[in-house]
C-alpha cells in the first residue's frame, strides 16, 4: 500500500513537472515561432518564393529527426527533452542578440528548429507515457489545453509588446526573442528537475538504443502524417503570409489572431480529448479530413477575390481571411488525433517514439518540398491555387479515415503482444 501511494505521488509529480515544461516551451515558442513570418519580413525584406526556401533549413532538422532520436534514443526521452531545449535556447538567443547576416540567420534558425523538432516526437512519446492508460485522450487534450493556454498568453504579450514599442525588429537586439530565450532556459531547468524524479524507463541511461522502424501495421500514420507536412505549411506559411503580405499586416495583427484562436483552443483542446475518448479515433479522423477541406476551399476563393480586386481589401472579406486564419488553427489541433491513433494500435511501446519521429522526418520532408513548390505557384499563378492544392490533398485524409479499423488494428496489436511478437520491421 506504502508502495503504491508512494507510485501515485511520483506520477502526480512528474505530470506537474510535465504541464509546467510544456508551459514554459509554449511561451519560447510564442514569442518566436509564432513571429518568424514577420522577422523574415520586416528585417531580411524576403519575398513569396525566398520565404517558401526559407522553410529549408527550418524544417531540415524535421526530416533528420527520425535519425537523431534513434541515435540518441539511449538518453530516453527526458534527456532528449533537455538536449531539444538547450538548442532551442542558444539559436534563440543568437537571433535575439544580434541582427545577423542573411546567411548566419539561417545557421542559427536551424540551430533553434532543430531543438524544436527534437521535441516534437519527445513531447508526445512523454505526455502519453505519463498518462493514466484509460484516461489517455483526456490527458492529451488537457496537455493541448495548457499549450493553448500559455500560447494565448505569449500572444497578448507579443500584441501589446509590439503595439506599445517594447518589441521591435527594427532594432538590434530583438527583445521578443530574449525573452523566448529565457523561457527556453526556465524550461531547461524544469527539464532537470523531472529528470531527477523520472521513473528509469523515462530518464534513460540504461543505453537501450532503439532503431528506426517502419511497419506496414502503421502505413495509415505513414499517410497521415505526409498529409499533415502538407497542410501545416500551408496553414503556418501561407495561410500567415496572406495576412502579411497580401493584407499587409505588422506583427500586432498577427498577436491578435493568435491571442483569438489561443483563447478558443483552451477549451476546443479540452472537449477534444474527450471526444476521442467518447466518439472514437475513426468518427475524429472524418471531422479533422472534412474540416480541412472546407477551410481550404473558402480560403482559396477569398483570397482569389481579395487579390483580383473583385472583393475588397478592407471589411468583411479581411475579416473572412481572418476567420478562416483561425479556423485553420483549430482544424490542425485535430492533429493530436493521429498520435493518439498510433499509440493505441501499436506492436510495443518502443515503437512509439520511434514512429513518431519516424513520421516527424516525412512530414518535414513532405513540408519542405510543399513549402517551395507553393511559394513559385503563388509567385506564378496566384495565391488561391496555393489553398485549392492543400483542399485536395487534404482528400487523402478523408480516403483514410474511410478505411482505418482501429479497433481491429488495436486487438491485432494485443494479440502480438500476447504472442511474444516477432520482428516485422521493413
Amino acid at each position: 500500500m506504502k508502495k503504491a501511494l508512494q507510485n501515485i505521488g511520483n506520477r502526480r509529480t512528474e505530470l506537474l513537472l510535465y504541464f509546467l515544461l510544456i508551459a514554459l516551451v509554449a511561451l519560447g515558442n510564442g514569442l518566436s515561432d509564432s513571429i518568424y513570418s514577420n522577422y523574415f519580413k520586416e528585417v531580411y525584406q524576403v519575398d513569396s518564393v525566398q520565404r517558401g526556401f526559407i522553410e529549408f533549413p527550418r524544417e531540415l532538422p524535421g526530416v533528420l529527426c527520425a535519425l537523431l532520436v534513434a541515435a540518441l534514443s539511449f538518453l530516453g526521452d527526458v534527456r532528449l527533452s533537455l538536449l531539444a531545449q538547450i538548442l532551442t535556447c542558444l539559436g534563440l538567443a543568437v537571433l535575439g542578440l544580434f541582427t545577423p547576416a542573411f546567411g548566419t540567420m539561417l545557421v542559427f534558425l536551424f540551430i533553434n528548429s532543430l531543438g524544436m523538432h527534437l521535441f516534437m516526437p519527445v513531447q508526445d512519446s512523454l505526455g502519453m507515457s505519463l498518462a493514466e492508460p484509460d484516461q489517455l485522450g483526456r490527458r492529451m487534450g488537457q496537455f493541448a489545453s495548457v499549450r493553448s493556454a500559455v500560447g494565448f498568453a505569449a500572444a497578448l504579450l507579443v500584441f501589446f509588446g509590439f503595439r506599445q514599442g517594447w518589441f521591435s525588429f527594427a532594432t538590434e537586439r530583438k527583445g521578443v526573442f530574449l525573452l523566448g530565450a529565457l523561457f527556453f532556459a526556465a524550461a531547461v531547468a524544469v527539464n532537470i528537475w523531472l529528470l531527477a524524479k523520472a521513473k528509469p524507463g523515462l530518464s534513460g541511461g540504461g543505453g537501450k538504443r532503439f532503431h528506426l522502424v517502419f511497419r506496414k501495421e502503421y502505413k495509415y500514420y505513414y499517410l497521415l502524417t505526409v498529409l499533415h507536412g502538407v497542410q501545416k505549411q500551408i496553414a503556418y506559411v501561407y495561410g500567415s503570409w496572406v495576412i502579411i503580405d497580401l493584407l499587409l499586416k505588422g506583427a500586432d495583427v498577427m498577436a491578435l489572431l493568435s491571442i483569438v484562436s489561443s483563447f478558443i483552443c483552451i477549451f476546443f483542446l479540452h472537449y477534444l480529448g474527450k471526444w476521442m475518448d467518447r466518439f472514437g479515433i475513426k468518427r475524429m479522423m472524418f471531422a479533422d479530413a472534412l474540416s480541412f477541406i472546407f477551410v481550404y476551399v473558402l480560403y482559396g476563393f477569398v483570397v482569389w477575390g481579395i487579390a483580383d480586386g473583385a472583393l475588397p481589401s478592407i471589411g468583411w472579406p479581411v475579416f473572412c481571411v481572418f476567420a478562416l486564419f483561425i479556423l485553420d488553427r483549430l482544424s490542425m489541433q485535430l492533429n493530436m488525433v493521429k498520435a493518439v491513433y498510433l499509440k493505441s494500435i501499436a506492436l510495443s511501446e518502443e515503437d512509439v517514439v520511434t514512429t513518431l519521429s519516424a513520421g516527424t522526418s516525412m512530414d518535414h520532408v513532405v513540408a519542405i518540398v510543399a513549402a517551395a513548390i507553393g511559394g513559385i505557384i503563388w509567385a506564378q499563378w496566384g495565391s488561391q491555387w496555393v489553398f485549392f492544392m492543400a483542399a485536395l490533398i487534404s482528400v487523402g485524409n478523408l480516403i483514410v479515415a474511410f478505411r482505418v479499423k482501429p479497433e481491429e488494428e488495436r486487438a491485432r496489436a494485443l494479440a502480438w503482444r500476447k504472442a511474444g511478437g516477432k520482428d516485422l520491421s521493413a
